[in-house]
């Protein structure tokens, strides 16, 4: 009996990689193949407490936030590593508009900052119908300038932020307009809304949902709102940041030693592994075939064969 036990056992532990879909080693899973290069993914930064937010410039740096620390780094190509910004407000999501300006999620603060290119910083918004806002985890700049977010409030500890009461009822996903910043709120029934991501054609948006451990899909509205709300996909683990690449494929960190990677129907590919705990991650590199990822107390990077979106577009 023992002998069997062990048998079985050991036969568990063969299948076990491959029926979690992970990248073992250096042989990716099939299904992703095609998609992520067959190599292990590379430590380029660590000793951080909870590293988030990883963006892109076209210049050729990576910015990434700790959240707990926090400040807001800034990673080069050369390997080296530099405070850009403390207090960062415990920022959490980073993106760039249009114009290269930096938008942060900033947790103390409870608004949605820009960055203008003189480095001052300004207040988009910061509450809704005159309560504070919960504490902006995520962000993303469609192509006409607006700017989609999410408001959990997990930035009202003092582990993430600082310690604060909940004025909205509520934790919504919003949108903020170009010319006046005038905010709008697009949805207010998800529970902990985390990640968010346009589908290529922004005919959808994405948006992550880390305790119901599913990825909804809206369809969005010629105006801008969102409507018809459905299940993309349910998630192992607890989603968190998302991106999509260049054929629509999503990339979605879970909280868990992993990035599953779903085609554009919601099929989960696979998953590429990850040393520690993913939170989300960006493309970047020259042609942006390089995937970022924070990971809890480090930055990782692989090698893909598809394109990501530059979040910055060319100015060409």
């Amino acid at each position: 009996m023992m002998k069997r036990t062990r048998q079985f056992l050991f036969v568990c532990l063969l299948i076990l990689p491959f029926a979690t879909g992970q990248i073992i080693g250096a042989q990716p899973t099939a299904g992703l193949a095609d998609i992520v290069e067959p190599s292990a993914p590379e430590r380029i930064a660590t000793g951080f407490s909870f590293t988030e937010g990883p963006v892109w410039h076209p210049d050729g740096y990576l910015l990434f936030t700790d959240i707990p620390a926090n400040r807001i780094y800034k990673w080069t190509q050369d390997y080296r590593v530099e405070i850009v910004r403390s207090p960062s407000g415990h920022s959490n999501g980073l993106t760039f508009d249009r114009q290269g300006r930096l938008i942060a999620c900033e947790h103390s603060n409870r608004r949605v900052s820009r960055t203008e290119l003189d480095s001052t910083i300004v207040t988009l918004v910061d509450n809704y119908e005159g309560k504070k806002l919960n504490s902006p985890n995520d962000a993303v700049v469609k192509s006409d300038s607006s700017i989609y977010f999410t408001d959990p409030p997990y930035g009202l500890t003092s582990a993430f932020g600082v310690s604060g009461l909940q004025e909205l009822s509520f934790e919504g996903v919003y949108r903020i307009l170009p010319v006046d910043s005038r905010l709008t709120l697009l949805v207010d029934n998800i529970y902990n809304p985390n990640g968010l991501a346009f589908s290529t054609d922004e005919r959808l948006l994405y948006v992550a949902s880390s305790s119901a451990r599913c990825i909804y899909a809206f369809d969005v509205q010629v105006d801008g709102t969102l409507a018809n709300r459905h299940v993309f996909a349910n998630v192992l683990g607890s989603p968190d940041g998302i991106k999509v690449d260049s054929l629509g494929n999503l990339y979605v960190t879970t909280g868990s030693f992993n990035v599953q990677v779903y085609d554009r129907m919601g099929t989960r590919l696979g998953n590429i592994a990850v040393p520690e705990p993913t939170s989300n991650c960006a493309f970047g590199g020259r042609d942006y075939t390089m995937l970022f990822i924070t990971a809890r107390t480090s930055v990782y990077r692989i090698k893909l064969k598809v394109p990501g979106v530059p979040t910055v577009p060319s100015q060409n």
